[in-house]
């Protein structure tokens, strides 16, 4: 239960980040808070990650329950046997519920956070949790799966 307000809670962060974005940000275009280095920019991103697979909205409309059914499945059959692993999962889907929320409501993906110096793609809350845990899944899998002992 605990783990379930937990994601509600991360997805309501993400959701109210992006609002604002879309209610105070959209009107001004961007702020510099390191000018030349950081800004919030308002984005209205219609594909994925790095802008790939552009306008394809019904596409991750049915991909991403399908994927929080696979993971809420992973999770129900304990196939992740750390703790570190079951937060990595739960990252992942509070991201993909996240941008799921936008991409129904909106038709896109509300982006903003802009790092100009290394020229990165804008990005929101949700994303950095899907990449946070990516990357912890990574290190999970490859670090501690085959170590760790299957728990009941």
């Amino acid at each position: 239960m605990i783990i379930a307000i937990v994601i509600i809670l991360m997805v309501l962060l993400d959701q109210l980040v992006k609002y604002w974005a879309l209610v105070k940000l959209s009107a001004i275009g961007t702020i510099p808070l390191i000018d030349g280095v950081f800004h919030l920019t308002y984005v209205e991103n219609r594909g994925a990650a790095f802008g790939i697979l552009q306008d394809q909205r019904w596409l991750f409309l049915v991909m991403t329950p399908i994927i929080l059914a696979v993971l809420a499945y992973v999770l129900h059959k304990k196939y992740i046997r750390t703790k570190l692993g079951r937060v990595s999962v739960y990252l992942i889907a509070a991201g993909a519920v996240g941008n799921l929320i936008d991409r129904a409501w909106h038709g896109f993906v509300v982006d903003l956070f802009d790092f100009r110096l290394i020229h990165f793609p804008v990005f929101n809350v949700a994303d950095i949790y899907v990449v946070i845990g990516v990357a912890l899944f990574f290190y999970y899998y490859l670090i501690q799966h085959d170590k760790a002992v299957p728990h009941e």
